[in-house]
């Protein structure tokens, strides 16, 4: 008798994944414990430093947190446009995900310098460290995507022009998983930015 999707356990679906949903998934596990770990510990590393400033949290922080916001939309959009097999939309949608992030890269490392003008310096207080090192790990995160995204885009251009090759590219389950792989990791990114965002604010 064939087994009912509904009455399978975790466990068997967790192994009827294809293998590159388990690595992310697995991934996403680690790197969520990772930053459980540093946020505790920058919570609770001891010495304040936040008294050494009365400025509010950068403004690159604060502008790159709306970019990533935006670039959330985008990464959604890149998918429902791949569900209507609108290629063109598809390449906008990542394009436009791929430029937010190098944006939102380029505003973190501004954040930092205004930390440093701030007197929070990466190797002052443990504390202080620590925020560079969070946002940095996710920064190291987002440009791994970023990374398979200019990949994709590379491999979209491929098929502008090609009929057989677009088709190809579009029906193909492999290229819809990746596309959705894709937009998972990115929005898994987008909300633990906006956790750090918060416990940063929290502290200042």
């Amino acid at each position: 008798m064939p087994v009912n999707k509904d009455t399978k356990t975790w466990l068997q679906r967790f192994e009827a994944l294809h293998p590159y949903e388990t690595m992310l998934y697995l991934g996403m596990l680690g790197s969520g414990l990772i930053f459980l770990y540093l946020t505790i510990a920058f919570l609770f590393g001891g010495e304040n430093w936040h008294s050494a400033s009365s400025q509010a949290i950068p403004v690159g922080f604060l502008i790159s947190t709306v970019v990533l916001i935006f670039s959330g939309y985008t990464a959604a959009r890149m998918r429902l446009h791949y569900q209507e097999e609108n290629i063109s939309g598809v390449e906008r949608s990542l394009h436009n995900t791929f430029m937010l992030g190098i944006i939102f890269t380029i505003l973190q490392f501004a954040g930092w310098k205004e930390l440093s003008t701030m007197g929070v310096k990466f190797t002052g207080l443990p504390s202080g460290s620590y925020l560079y090192v969070l946002s940095g790990i996710h920064i190291f995160h987002l440009v791994g995507a970023m990374i398979f995204a200019l990949i994709l885009l590379v491999q979209l251009r491929k098929t502008q022009g090609d009929g057989v090759r677009k088709l190809v590219w579009i029906t193909n389950p492999f290229e819809k998983m990746r596309i959705r792989l894709f937009t998972i990791y990115w929005h898994f990114m987008d909300v633990v930015w906006l956790l750090l965002f918060l416990v940063f604010i929290f502290r200042f």
